[in-house]
């Protein structure tokens, strides 16, 4: 289906750089309820404590994708050239058309420049740091864009290349041990969680209000959680300890999935946190590569955070059945 639209529409460069060009997405809303309902019973949010999904596999042929970009703006382009002749977006499309199964794919506008899909790949000169583009330094578990009301409630990462079986790790709040006190003190807004480096600098200085960085849906523990933006020193002792211990805790009960081509994993972002584990890129054409969507699912209303403006930040939500401040 995805390339039967892909062929349709052609991968002109006013579609393929956002894809939220109204002709594709008159497509994907045509066309994805025709998939058979054993996809869209794959794309159901993770039933289990641990919060993820591992499905497979998507037809992708490595000589299909071209070389692996250097950076997403390059990957972006490439899609949309027809020159490349590479099968990125068309594989863009179906993940567009797996995400709706599931619920309302849409991205950041100050993140890959407004794109439905993402793609993750390793840059030079940001081996070090706390992003996607990262490569060399652990990648730190967290709550994807855990600074804003907004975040996803699903995330999905697509497979395309992972020659050297680099592991992406999750783990679900769920299958941790906390005591009482320590739920207590999680429970309440303590410390920010500021934007990472994808969507700039400066926010140290932004108003910052305390967020919790655990809650509840119906008694079932949820998660926002990012220490490598949390400003941690500023906290009381019982606050550190207690997030010392829950980190201690994730670590645990850490999963590892070495992503295969083709490959998707699907984590529900209310429950589980993800990262990844340290590589060296080689920047040869062949290093790792997947694509990301970020997937709201509209059954799941954040109530509780309606008054975070989120810095400033706004989501591309060209599917989305209802509105609230941040459109």
């Amino acid at each position: 289906m995805a390339a039967e639209i892909a062929v349709t529409i052609g991968a002109h460069p006013e579609i393929a750089t956002t894809l939220s060009h109204p002709v594709l997405l008159r497509h994907i809303d045509a066309k994805y309820g025709r998939l058979p309902d054993v996809v869209h019973e794959a794309m159901r949010p993770p039933a289990t404590a641990a919060g993820v999904t591992i499905i497979r596999p998507l037809a992708i042929g490595d000589d299909e994708l071209g070389h692996t970009p250097y950076d997403w703006r390059t990957a972006a382009a490439q899609a949309g050239d027809r020159a490349h002749r590479s099968a990125s977006f068309e594989l863009d499309v179906a993940m567009l058309l797996l995400a709706r199964c599931a619920g309302e794919p849409f991205g950041w506008e100050g993140q890959q420049g407004g794109r439905l899909v993402n793609n993750i790949v390793p840059t030079p000169g940001h081996e070090h740091e706390q992003s996607g583009a990262s490569s060399t330094t652990l990648l730190s578990p967290h709550t994807e864009d855990a600074f804003h009301p907004d975040r996803a409630n699903l995330l999905m990462l697509g497979c395309l290349r992972n020659p050297d079986r680099v592991g992406t790790t999750v783990s679900s709040v769920r299958n941790t041990e906390l005591d009482a006190a320590q739920r207590e003190t999680l429970l309440r807004p303590r410390l920010p969680i500021l934007p990472d480096v994808s969507y700039g600098t400066g926010f140290d200085d932004a108003p910052a209000p305390p967020i919790a960085t655990l809650g509840s849906d119906e008694g079932q523990l949820t998660l926002r959680f990012d220490p490598a933006y949390t400003p941690l020193d500023d906290a009381d002792p019982e606050f550190r300890s207690a997030y010392r211990h829950l980190a201690a805790e994730l670590e645990r009960v850490c999963i590892t999935a070495a992503l295969a081509p083709g490959e998707l994993l699907l984590v529900d972002n209310d429950v589980v946190v993800h990262g990844r584990v340290p590589f060296t890129p080689r920047y040869d054409g062949t290093d790792r590569w997947l694509k990301r969507v970020n997937i709201r699912l509209p059954q799941r209303p954040r109530t509780a955070e309606a008054a975070e403006d989120g810095y400033g930040q706004r989501v591309v939500a060209p599917f989305r059945t209802s509105r609230g401040n941040r459109t």
